[in-house]
């Protein structure tokens, strides 16, 4: 995903937000941009294009959403720090070991508090906001299921494809849609995280759907009473 997400980061800077939710999709928009180089080149520098991006994306993501409640424009040093060797931490030992389990459980541990972050927040604080929540956590959830069955079972699907009509076998490329669903349940992530964030900050954010179809949030700026 690479354009919804540089929309997204226009209208947050013309919205006015603060700089980490434009950061939130441009992070996105970088992971589809290494993504994207990466399966059409399989060079192993792609591939880190590919896969570092999401560390530090998801990073970005879990600040966003653990200072959501945090007074004004204050910029909160000790989480940034934090992140930020973490972030440092994963890349040196991942060079240096090259292990994908070792990425996908960095990754797991980042999505991990963001699931626990969100469902507080729409359990206690804004119930209202469950739908989006789930949306998100389902669509990628789903995702992260199709991208399993697609490692245990590629060989067997492989072979289907070889006896399947042309327009049902690419919908057995699950690698294909764990990006698609994955990319649009982290989008619908940030545009919860911006929506808790306006909220609490009394704007009156509005998801609007683009030519009918796609979700972006708009802001206006006077406070709600």
């Amino acid at each position: 995903m690479i354009l919804p997400p540089i929309c997204g980061a226009i209208q947050t800077f013309r919205d006015g937000l603060e700089f980490c939710y434009i950061c939130s999709f441009l992070g996105l928009a970088a992971v589809g941009v290494g993504s994207w180089c990466f399966h059409m080149t399989l060079l192993y520098e792609m591939q880190l294009l590919d896969e570092l991006p999401m560390i530090y994306s998801t990073c970005v993501f879990v600040y966003c959403l653990y200072e959501c409640f945090k007074q004004g424009n204050a910029i909160s040093w000790f989480p940034i720090v934090l992140l930020l060797i973490f972030s440092i931490t994963v890349t040196v030992v991942y060079l240096q070991w090259k292990e994908p389990v070792f990425h996908q459980v960095m990754y797991g541990a980042l999505v991990a508090c963001l699931v626990i972050r969100s469902i507080f927040i729409v359990t206690w604080v804004y119930p209202w906001l469950r739908p989006l929540c789930y949306a998100s956590l389902g669509i990628f959830l789903v995702g992260f299921l199709l991208w399993n069955i697609d490692n245990i079972f590629c060989d067997t699907l492989r072979a289907s494809r070889q006896t399947l009509p042309p327009s049902v076998g690419v919908v057995t490329q699950f690698h294909a849609w764990w990006h698609i669903l994955t990319g649009l349940g982290s989008y619908l992530h940030i545009l919860l995280s911006l929506q808790i964030r306006t909220t609490y900050l009394k704007y009156r954010p509005k998801v609007k759907f683009l030519c009918g179809v796609w979700p972006m949030l708009h802001v206006e700026q006077q406070k709600m009473s």
